[in-house]
């Protein structure tokens, strides 16, 4: 099997385009990330949710990814990713508008929440499945790995002050003023994307949906690389929603954490990024790529064990340190994982491929939420954090079983 000797990230084959979608996805990212920490914030400290109604709450901000990521996947791969991508930010500031006026008119309940979190996440699919066909289009191959360092750190950015600015905002201010703040950066995210030229696409015939899929699905469970990486994505993002499901009223009720602390912590997830995003060239060019690949997902279970741990030691500290961990090593993971699915899938098929994998594993978060919605309303919040450690340490065993953790670099072709 042909591969590259090594992964030779280069700043000067980032385009101008590229750097304008950078800027877009922090944007982007940022209003996600803001909204996602305020609402359920808002509900606890406003509307006195617990931790089976916030639950309830991530279920309805993560169901739109089982349901349209392939939907909206194929039409990534038959139309202008670039308007697909800015219509999807016209979605989610129109849906962080409506909160906003909720709040304003005295209006707001977890309804209306989940109402609005369920069409912005709408724009948060569509965004996310177009934009790795878009960075193959506007970069060049051997600055791909460089590309998406540079995406997944203005991502970590934004996982990082997100959280805190939403926390502050709503502790210090209100939860409108963040809701407000979320619109302004999604409109400017669509409005730096206004400004991209996109490179014309060879002609892509149209077919049926069914075939359209068929192709990528086979594609998929054909490829041993990429069935290791959903599974291995798929119990991490179902361990991860557990936790998200419940966080929020755990560390209010059982740490005892304002919503400022609360977002801190929270933002200590962004801060591991930033960190994992830094060294993440380094990192890349000392290691094999298989050992790249299985840093995050041990990582994750080293986060999920420090968490559990709050359990008998109440501190906000072992939370923060728990999601920098969550952060630092599973950025290498989203970095790799991803040059290693653009590498190995034909342009044309990518907008399906990512899709289809995002399906399986961003499908896996409403299950996650909805399993910490069902068992906190049941037994509360501490026995959730034991049932996502049990999916990150699966997660953990099936990316080292398999061969991507034995690759000794990025391959040329799919195998």
């Amino acid at each position: 099997m042909p591969v590259h000797s090594a992964i030779k990230p280069s700043a000067t084959d980032l385009s101008p385009a590229f750097h304008r979608l950078a800027w877009s996805n922090l944007a982007a990212q940022s209003a996600e990330q803001i909204g996602l920490a305020a609402t359920p914030m808002v509900a606890v400290f406003a509307l006195g949710a617990g931790a089976g109604q916030t639950g309830w709450l991530q279920t309805a901000q993560t169901l739109p990814f089982l349901l349209f990521s392939i939907v909206l996947g194929v039409r990534a791969d038959q139309a202008s990713r670039k308007k697909l991508m800015a219509g999807a930010e016209a979605v989610r500031c129109t849906a962080l508008l409506a909160v906003f006026a909720a709040v304003v008119f005295g209006k707001l309940s977890l309804p209306v929440l989940a109402a609005c979190g369920f069409i912005g996440a709408c724009g948060t699919v569509a965004y996310n499945v177009a934009a790795p066909s878009l960075i193959t289009a506007l970069v060049q191959r051997r600055a791909w790995a460089a590309a998406n360092g540079r995406t997944e750190l203005a991502r970590s950015v934004a996982y990082s002050a997100g959280p805190a600015l939403g926390g502050l905002l709503v502790g210090m201010i209100g939860g409108a003023c963040a809701f407000l703040v979320a619109a302004g950066l999604s409109a400017c995210a669509a409005l730096l994307l206004a400004g991209i030229v996109e490179p014309p696409r060879a002609p892509n015939r149209r077919r049926r949906f069914a075939s359209e899929l068929r192709e990528g699905a086979a594609f998929v469970a054909g490829n041993p690389l990429l069935r290791a990486i959903a599974l291995t994505a798929i119990f991490f993002n179902l361990g991860f929603f557990v936790i998200q499901a419940v966080y929020v009223p755990y560390a209010s009720h059982q740490l005892g954490l304002s919503p400022a602390w609360v977002g801190a912590t929270l933002a200590a997830y962004g801060a591991g990024m930033i960190a994992g995003a830094l060294v993440a060239p380094r990192v890349m060019a000392r290691l094999r790529f298989g050992q790249v690949i299985v840093v995050g997902p041990l990582c994750g279970l080293a986060a999920s064990l420090t968490l559990c741990a709050t359990v008998f030691v109440p501190s906000p500290w072992l939370a923060a340190a728990a999601y920098f961990q969550l952060g630092v090593g599973p950025i290498l993971w989203v970095i790799g994982s991803t040059t290693l699915r653009q590498a190995i899938t034909p342009e044309a098929m990518l907008g399906r491929v990512s899709a289809l994998i995002g399906t399986a594993t961003y499908g896996a978060r409403p299950l996650g939420a909805l399993i910490g919605a069902m068992l906190a309303g049941a037994a509360g919040a501490k026995p959730c954090l034991f049932v996502a450690a049990l999916a990150f340490a699966t997660q953990a065993l099936v990316i080292l079983r398999s061969s991507a953790a034995r690759l000794v670099a990025l391959p040329d072709t799919a195998t």
